[in-house]
């Protein structure tokens, strides 16, 4: 497996990270639903989502083919909060193709699939519950 180590790539996976990190933080600070349950629910609910897009990305998508190794169910999280803000965002099949096949190939640096594999993908993430009670 190759990996690019270029400055360019490098820096577009930190950035990646980085907006996970930031949508990890205002998820858990997030402040109930008047009349809602508690804080912890909605941080149950954050998570639970943030785990329905790991593993369509890491069951589904799996550019680098490496989903039959355990050890490897983080791979793709850096991708999360992308994929996140379109499903909340305009909830585009196109935006989430084009997303992934960037990320594939620009970021992991591997061919990206066929669009067909893509839309399917794009389909699974769109009939997940994104938001939060």
């Amino acid at each position: 497996m190759r990996v690019d180590m270029s400055t360019e790539a490098v820096g577009a996976r930190l950035r990646a990270m980085d907006e996970l990190w930031l949508l990890s933080i205002k998820l858990m600070n997030s402040k109930p639903v008047v009349g809602g349950d508690s804080t912890s629910s909605r941080r149950s609910q954050a998570l639970e989502i943030q785990n329905a897009i790991r593993n369509v990305l890491y069951s589904d998508w799996d550019p680098l083919g490496i989903n039959d190794h355990p050890s490897t169910q983080d791979e793709y999280d850096a991708y999360i909060a992308p994929v996140y803000r379109i499903l909340v965002g305009n909830r585009s099949v196109n935006e989430l193709v084009n997303t992934l096949t960037r990320i594939a190939r620009d970021e992991i640096a591997v061919p990206a699939g066929d669009v067909e594999k893509l839309s399917s993908v794009a389909n699974k993430l769109l009939k997940l519950k994104v938001t939060l009670d």
